[in-house]
């Protein structure tokens, strides 16, 4: 089953109803988190109901869908991407490893989640200009919008001014070939990668994009961030079919060889029923047309 997605006024993107389920799952997650934190709190509710916030988020999501026939990276990547970003911060608190912005005492818990918020989601909003070169358009606008909000929030405007600057970071250092200067970064970074569910890739193929990225994505089922047994944060992927280890070696385990997270976090996948002995079929019948492949 599906549901008719509004992206802007006029375009229209058909997407399953576990897309709405996970959009609904990451509101809830970030609202429970931040509710403890009056300045991320405050955050949040500037830019979830800030208009160009909005604005940004549909069109990033209308060319990466309709335009590239990719998995979308507008509201609903960038809720995903704040909620896990929000919750390996819990944890590496939890186990006393401090974000940079409060080990180098330049702020506290509440500066950290804010930080990491604001810098999830928006790290993609450059999309809305073309996905080359996103991370580095995304940090030009998101500067307006910080410099317009932030100060609701900071009345010293030097605190504030850091505060932005440490957003930026993570904003331009979320692209996997940029290295991560800060703990905040590399968890922003990770975050993104762990947005790979089936009812994101399914947005792609029903769409007419059918390859190893979006065929791997539809083999995943579910991405959980817990705390880890071996390292302090677990991502726990949960497999209908071996092709999801794709999606996994060239699209999270990037993100994290290249994060100062890396000896932070273990990776489990399993295949999901794990009695079964063959993988759920994912495509039946395709053909090639002009070099490319299509359903058929």
């Amino acid at each position: 089953m599906a549901r008719v997605l509004e992206v802007g006024k006029g375009f229209e993107i058909k997407v399953p109803l576990a897309y709405e389920e996970l959009k609904k799952w990451a509101e809830k997650t970030i609202t429970e988190i931040v509710s403890k934190y009056p300045k991320a709190k405050k955050m949040w509710e500037l830019l979830r109901n800030d208009p160009e916030v909005n604005a940004d988020w549909d069109i990033a999501e209308y060319l990466t869908v309709a335009k590239m026939n990719i998995n979308d990276h507008g509201e609903v990547h960038a809720l995903i991407t704040a909620a896990n970003a929000l919750k390996m911060l819990q944890i590496l608190l939890k186990h006393g490893i401090l974000p940079d912005i409060m080990k180098e005492r330049a702020g506290d818990e509440d500066d950290a989640h804010l930080i990491i918020l604001a810098g999830a989601l928006l790290h993609d909003i450059g999309n809305l200009v073309h996905r080359d070169y996103h991370h580095i358009t995304g940090v030009c606008l998101a500067i307006p919008i910080l410099n317009r909000l932030l100060p609701q929030i900071y009345e010293d405007e030097e605190i504030m001014y850091e505060i932005r600057n440490h957003i930026l970071h993570t904003i331009f250092a979320h692209e996997y070939k940029v290295e991560d200067f800060t703990l905040e970064a590399g968890i922003v970074g990770v975050a993104d990668g762990t947005d790979m569910t089936k009812g994101r890739g399914r947005i792609a193929v029903e769409w007419g994009k059918i390859d190893i990225h979006a065929i791997s994505a539809l083999a995943v089922e579910k991405v959980e961030v817990t705390e880890g047994e071996y390292r302090p944060i677990r991502i726990h992927i949960k497999l209908s079919n071996s092709a999801g280890l794709f999606q996994i070696e060239k699209h999270l385990a990037v993100k994290i060889a290249n994060s100062p997270l890396r000896d932070l976090i273990e990776v489990i996948a399993e295949a999901e029923p794990p009695e079964a002995d063959s993988d759920k079929r994912i495509i039946h019948r395709i053909m090639v047309v002009d070099g490319k492949i299509k359903p058929f």
